[in-house]
């Protein structure tokens, strides 16, 4: 056989990433995504999960995706347009509009999806994306699809935004301003409402990718745009249904116009099957226990502040998170890495995040703190960083 097959260019990189040594192996979970799992044969308190609120193994989104399949199938069969929406689609579209209190919602496959295909449904030859210089890979991905030309703006400095719509605004058709609600390596939250404000006043759209604030922030997990209030003032509100909402999938909450556009012009909607059944079911679900009560949001709160309180006092740097999500800056990548494998072997996995994606010198263990932690998991995880710290020198 020629050696062409051997893919020999792919091994070449494959052995630089073995030399780097950044080459992994994929974890393998037994079992449902709880706050304890079985994690390549070993049982570990569970701190790596966008599970937000315990939603991905609940009793109740079971028993709706099991409904939703024994009516529907397993499989929409078809895309949107041509025979694939089925009216529990349209069902979901209209309790997440009424849940995120907004004229119309339009789902996609994956939250990744929505940024890939909004943006370029959106923007044009002629246009200005201006994006946060740490917006998510898939804004990233999505504004390259674009005609339109692109820039960043220093992360979450309103001088710096400024500066560049006063300097572009009338050399460009329509501006769209990108972020994310939730940073999700830092877990800060943007500016909002300076962002509108600067928005309207250069009349730009706004575009805010909510995948870690949706099911987190704002009334019973409404988002970015409730928590600030800033309803109607938002043109694109996007969130994920695979992290808090604990099943997969995306949703773009706005005015019916964006939907009548998306509904032609969005292209995972055009060319890929609309999402299963059993998933369907199982978001409707989880939305009408969102809109029933706050419980579940509470406790989220309640256990990432109680998580936090604990690391601080010990002397961890959580760095400047708002939200649940709970960065341990160590710092160095090697030494990030060797204590998240500590932490790991004495029952607590929490993935270490280095460079390239956070910056040199801030490598860091994300911890994400769920409704689904008992405040005994949380303080056995606790006593275990504790050990682990003082066995690194990285506490006192």
């Amino acid at each position: 056989m020629s050696s062409v097959h051997e893919l020999n260019f792919l091994k070449e990189k494959i052995n630089e990433l073995k030399e780097q040594g950044v080459y992994r192996k994929l974890p393998v979970l037994e079992g449902a995504n709880e706050a304890e799992i079985i994690l390549d044969g070993k049982k570990v308190i569970n701190l790596s999960s966008n599970n937000y609120l315990g939603f991905a193994n609940h009793p109740r989104l079971k028993k709706a995706a099991k409904e939703a399949v024994e009516k529907y199938g397993v499989g929409a069969g078809a895309v949107r347009t041509i025979v694939g929406n089925m009216d529990i689609h349209e069902e979901l579209e209209e309790i997440l509009a009424k849940f995120k209190r907004e004229e119309a919602a339009m789902v996609f496959q994956s939250g990744f999806n929505c940024n890939a295909g909004t943006i370029q449904a959106i923007t044009q030859k002629g246009d200005l994306i201006v994006s946060d210089e740490l917006n998510h890979a898939s804004i990233i991905d999505g504004a390259r699809l674009s005609k339109a030309d692109k820039t960043i703006y220093k992360h979450s400095d309103m001088n710096h935004l400024e500066k560049v719509l006063k300097e572009n605004r009338d050399k460009y058709k329509n501006i769209l301003i990108i972020t994310d609600g939730v940073f999700s390596m830092d877990g800060d939250i943007a500016k909002l409402p300076e962002i509108v404000e600067l928005a309207e006043k250069y009349e730009a759209m706004t575009y805010v990718d909510d995948a870690h604030g949706s099911g987190v922030l704002g009334e019973s997990g409404r988002g970015t745009v409730d928590h600030f209030g800033l309803h109607g003032r938002v043109d694109f509100s996007i969130g994920t249904l695979s992290k808090a909402i604990g099943v997969i999938g995306g949703y773009v909450a706005g005015s019916k116009t964006m939907q009548e556009w998306l509904n032609h012009r969005g292209r995972p909607i055009l060319f890929s099957t609309s999402l299963p059944p059993a998933a369907v079911g199982a978001i409707i679900e989880a939305i009408k226990m969102l809109m029933e009560t706050t419980e579940f949001t509470d406790r989220l709160w309640d256990n990432a502040k109680y998580f936090k309180e604990k690391l601080g006092k010990l002397g961890f740097d959580t760095g400047n998170s708002q939200t649940p999500i709970t960065p341990v800056i160590i710092g160095d990548e090697a030494k990030t890495m060797e204590f998240s494998r500590k932490l790991f072997e004495k029952g607590v996995f929490v993935s270490g995040i280095v460079y390239p994606t956070v910056p040199k010198g801030t490598g860091r263990v994300r911890c994400m703190v769920t409704a689904g932690h008992t405040k005994e998991q949380l303080d056995r995880a606790v006593d275990i960083f504790e050990k682990v710290g003082k066995e690194m020198n990285i506490l006192k």
